[in-house]
């Protein structure tokens, strides 16, 4: 087995979170370095990308946290041998980056800009996304995003509707979810009561 070092904030959530989740759940040994945004600063630029969350494999530092989510999947059996199945697991990640892409554009903002910034997010992108994923979990049958089973694709809407609900992020009603899409939130309880998931937040919380 690959040495493996993942580097992403001391914090439950955000791109880094669903990779940190696979390899915990799945039993993989792994070193989880969290960082403080401080800290992020001060080691940017020697990132490659200048960005987290990064994931060192035997001394090398690779990016993308969808590669690593893939990866980290595979490592784990939570990623779909069926090529189909994989392809359903990988629209959605896809898509949950489109949502943190908006998101990020935000950061920096303050006051009635920020406030403004956000609820076009909520009321926009946010709102036709988990429209969107709701669509898809109908399609696959309710339960699951693929393959009738835990995958990353769970692991990573959970992650993004957790922080959703959460309350950190200014101006998103942390209700949005109930309200669009609660199959969404009973998804989410669903993912959270799977006794590796429930094991993992009982570490971390």
């Amino acid at each position: 087995m690959s040495k493996i070092k993942l580097t992403y904030f001391d914090f439950s959530g955000g791109r880094g979170e669903p990779v940190r989740m696979a390899l915990a759940i799945g039993g993989v040994d792994f070193e989880d370095h969290r960082i403080s945004i401080d800290e992020f600063r001060q080691m940017r630029e020697d990132l490659p990308l200048k960005a987290v969350p990064t994931m060192e494999v035997d001394g090398v530092v690779y990016t993308q946290c969808n590669a690593m989510t893939r990866y980290a999947g595979r490592l784990t059996g939570l990623y779909p041998e069926d090529p189909w199945q994989a392809f359903l697991c990988d629209e959605l990640m896809e898509a949950i980056e489109d949502t943190s892409n908006a998101l990020v554009k935000t950061f920096g903002l303050e006051g009635d800009e920020m406030k403004a910034a956000r609820e076009e997010l909520v009321n926009g992108t946010f709102t036709q996304y988990l429209n969107f994923f709701s669509q898809r979990l109908d399609a696959a049958g309710g339960e699951h995003f693929a393959d009738k089973r835990l995958t990353i694709a769970d692991l990573k809407v959970f992650s993004w509707v957790r922080s959703l609900n959460a309350g950190f992020l200014d101006h998103v009603p942390t209700d949005l979810t109930s309200r669009v899409a609660p199959q969404l939130m009973e998804h989410m309880n669903r993912v959270a009561k799977d006794p590796r998931v429930a094991s993992y937040l009982a570490d971390i919380e």
